[in-house]
């Protein structure tokens, strides 16, 4: 079903697939043409790195002169917040609105879809003339319609999900909506190919502008640096280099991840130099949420997926060489939802005037390379299955900061867990104060579900529809984590996306269902990867979408962990909207099988 073939780690121009541009409306009929003012425009961001993961804000443990340098040489923002978590931040820098507007509400399970009436920075600038380049994670949707070439981006390298598996040799990348293999060190990877696109971008229009972005994997888990008989070694210097610090290994992992980046980012910037371009181009520098990394957190409280400042707070450095003074510092508090304002107006991009912008230019900012006030309020809201508001939020204003966290609003005792904490005073929130200011409690919790209310009016948060016969991805591949299951054994069980299993199918009527959206009518293939063992040999699965159905029979694979394509058989669908669900028909030997995933075919 996939066609891999090997990617160098610079792509030929010669390789570049048909671009399938999906455009919202009216000013996307066609791309304007460029501005002599119109800068470059390089985004870079990280994944999980924390705002006490470099040099610059005070680690005295970590190497990252690249990154120390660049917070140097352009303005710092020292109150700059991410969502607690990554697609939600991805969201928000893509469309300037909180993820809850855009139909985002999980890393997972269907929940990181951007709606497809979004509207896209990509877009933006692509439609104000700008050639447009995604490396690396995208984690905003894997289905037709909602990957990254079909939201604005000319060129697309890299992953769907939010994590890969693999480091080295990445075996879950795509190129353009078609899965790829790759060699070598990720990070290197998606740098080679970032250089390659700003170099391509200059030959086809040289007096054109480009907006590229640039997202790094790392530090996210799994824990990885070169693990191949050929690199290995140059990975576990860099990592023996921190042990030799005093840190436990996982924490020198995570620290060698991000001076690979910061070598990488460096190797990026000289390129800008040394191809004339570093003049024009506007370079910003962020992560995506909070850290994960716990040797050396300076004052900060909390981690990723929290709302206390070390889950929320992320660096942001942006250079633009005599344009933006260097080493200025802005202590207004900004937000990711910022980052699409922005870079429309350094485009000269018309920001969308049909819907709720929650994002604030932040160039006068730049400009001035100071300031004290931005936002009145940025709020933080995070919990896996639904929104809700009462877990997990937190909301700030200039100086104070309340926070709800956990799963529940009160504790045992009946009184309220939450923390109310100067900021100015208190920046590693350690002294509440909710019982000393409950005025200032119940006007930020006012403000909070005002926000709350507005960014979830009319929502349904749900898993989208997964879009089946599509001629330009065929077949379709239905995952586990997409799957609503039922019966009293059966659940899905996590091993890293492409690892996932549905497991528990020991009696009649134990299912799982998939919503899907058929685009064409017409026959279907139905092919299961799964795993059996030998002594559950004999029971039968049936499988229907609509009036349609088959009965499965697994035959053993060796173990129920060792997963083997099989077609089921097929089925003529009607097109539209339709329910695909695999039931236990018979069980008389135990567990039928472990279900990897689904792939539905287009025959005709």
């Amino acid at each position: 079903m996939k066609t891999p073939r090997l990617l160098r780690l610079a792509l030929s121009p010669i390789a570049r697939l048909p671009l399938l541009v999906w455009a919202t409306g009216c000013f996307l009929h066609g791309p304007a043409p460029a501005a002599a003012s119109q800068p470059n425009l390089l985004v870079v961001m990280t994944d999980d790195q924390g705002d006490w993961d470099l040099g610059s804000t005070g680690n005295p443990h970590i190497e990252t002169p690249n990154m120390d340098a660049l917070a140097q040489s352009g303005v710092r923002f020292s109150r700059y917040y991410a969502a607690p978590v990554c697609s939600p931040t991805r969201a928000g820098m893509m469309t300037g609105r909180y993820a809850f507007r855009t139909g985002i509400y999980n890393t997972r399970f269907g929940g990181d879809s951007l709606a497809l009436g979004e509207i896209t920075v990509a877009q933006l600038l692509k439609g104000a003339g700008y050639r447009t380049g995604l490396f690396g994670k995208w984690h905003l949707g894997r289905y037709h319609g909602y990957q990254p070439q079909q939201r604005g981006f000319d060129e697309f390298l890299g992953h769907y999900q939010g994590h890969i598996e693999r480091y080295e040799y990445a075996d879950q990348f795509v190129h353009n909506g078609r899965p790829v293999e790759s060699r070598g060190y990720v990070t290197e990877l998606v740098t080679d190919a970032a250089i390659d696109f700003i170099d391509e971008s200059k030959r086809r229009a040289p007096a054109a502008p480009f907006f590229c972005y640039l997202a790094y994997s790392a530090p996210h888990s799994p824990f990885q640096m070169d693990t191949s008989h050929a690199h290995q070694p140059k990975g576990d210097a860099m990592i023996e280099k921190y042990l030799k610090k005093g840190l436990p290994l996982m924490q020198a992992r995570i620290y060698a991840m991000v001076e690979r980046i910061d070598q990488n980012l460096g190797r990026l910037l000289a390129h800008l130099e040394t191809s004339g371009l570093a003049k024009n181009t506007v370079v910003f520098f962020m992560s995506d949420n909070g850290g994960v990394s716990k040797h050396w957190t300076g004052d900060l409280r909390g981690f990723k997926a929290q709302v206390y400042e070390g889950g929320v707070r992320s660096p942001l450095f942006v250079r633009w060489p005599e344009k933006f003074p260097a080493g200025g510092v802005v202590r207004g508090q900004a937000s990711h939802v910022d980052l699409l304002p922005t870079l429309c107006e350094l485009a000269g991009a018309k920001v969308p005037g049909d819907r709720e912008i929650d994002g604030r230019s932040l160039v006068p900012l730049l400009r001035a390379g100071t300031g004290d006030r931005h936002h009145e309020y940025v709020y933080h809201s995070w919990n896996r299955m639904l929104p809700t508001p009462d877990a997990n939020w937190g909301i700030s204003d200039q100086r104070f900061k309340l926070v709800g966290p956990g799963s529940g609003a009160r504790t045992k005792g009946g009184e309220t867990n939450w923390g109310l904490f100067d900021l100015e005073n208190d920046p590693g929130e350690k002294k509440n104060l909710a019982t000393e200011q409950p005025a200032k409690v119940k006007a930020l919790r006012g403000e909070f579900l005002r926000w709350y209310g507005d960014v979830t009016r009319g929502m349904n948060y749900a898993p989208v529809p997964i879009p089946v016969g599509h001629a330009d991805e065929n077949p379709v591949e239905l995952q586990p984590s997409w799957a609503k299951t039922s019966g009293e054994n059966t659940k899905y069980v996590f091993e890293a996306y492409d690892w996932d299993t549905i497991e528990g199918w020991f009696k009649p009527g134990e299912a799982a269902e998939w919503k899907i959206v058929v685009a064409q009518g017409g026959r279907y293939e139905l092919a299961l990867d799964y795993g059996c063992a030998g002594a559950n040999v004999g029971g039968r699965l049936k499988i229907g979408i609509g009036a349609a159905s088959v009965e499965f029979t697994p035959a053993r694979t060796g173990t129920p962990n060792v997963f083997k394509r099989v077609v089921a058989g097929i089925l003529t669908l009607p097109p539209g909207p339709a329910t695909l669900r695999a039931e236990v028909a018979a069980a008389p030997a135990g567990e039928v099988l472990r279900l990897n995933r689904v792939w539905v075919r287009r025959l005709e």
